[in-house]
């Protein structure tokens, strides 16, 4: 499959990626697809599935993986996968997400689900739980859902340490959600620290 640059992040992504929402955790966009999944949400149950997936799309060409802290198990099962197939980090981009936490515990009807906060202590919680799972698969990390009204583009001490992992040869991304997109997207193009852009995509 043909690949292209990626932002101003350097990387090379194939023009298809596989997002891991519907498969990292029960109860999201995976709601009545129970046949899909057998009706069975059991941990190794839906790692297993999310093995299969992962295979179809590097069969069919993709390098591309995007995973996030509030998909559940996505990261966990990315990795898994990454190493049974022995995939080295030179041979796939892979991405994820910080800001929201998942909170539902693999409850399909858990009251609250995710929990959305772009502050410094979410940021280094997160950013130490996403190294624990991929390690140097890494490439990317981006801001979840991004809003003018989350408070992102203000928060100095976010911005910095977002920074310092640019400067440490991380890819930094945000993705964007709601109202006011455009606008968003200028503010995050325009933030600079050190001479360079943050947001490199």
């Amino acid at each position: 499959m043909q690949q292209r640059k990626l932002g101003r992040t350097g990387l090379a992504v194939t023009r298809m990626g596989l997002g891991l929402a519907a498969l990292g955790r029960p109860g999201y966009i995976n709601l009545d697809h129970a046949d899909a999944l057998n009706h069975n949400y059991e941990v190794d149950a839906m790692r297993a599935h999310t093995h299969t997936v992962l295979d179809a799309a590097w069969v069919a060409g993709i390098r591309y993986f995007d995973a996030a802290r509030s998909y559940g198990r996505a990261e966990e099962f990315l990795a898994s996968w990454l190493v049974a197939r022995g995939i080295a980090p030179v041979n796939a981009t892979i991405g994820s997400k910080w800001g929201y936490t998942y909170t539902a515990d693999w409850q399909v009807d858990a009251e609250v689900h995710e929990v959305k906060e772009h502050s410094l202590d979410v940021l280094t919680r997160q950013r130490q739980e996403t190294h624990q799972n991929l390690g140097q698969h890494l490439d990317l990390y981006q801001v979840h859902s991004a809003t003018l009204s989350s408070g992102i583009f203000e928060r100095t001490e976010v911005l910095e340490e977002l920074a310092r992992m640019r400067d440490a040869g991380l890819g930094i991304g945000l993705s964007l959600s709601g109202p006011g997109q455009p606008e968003a997207l200028r503010r995050a193009m325009a933030i600079e620290i050190g001479g360079e852009p943050v947001f490199a995509t």
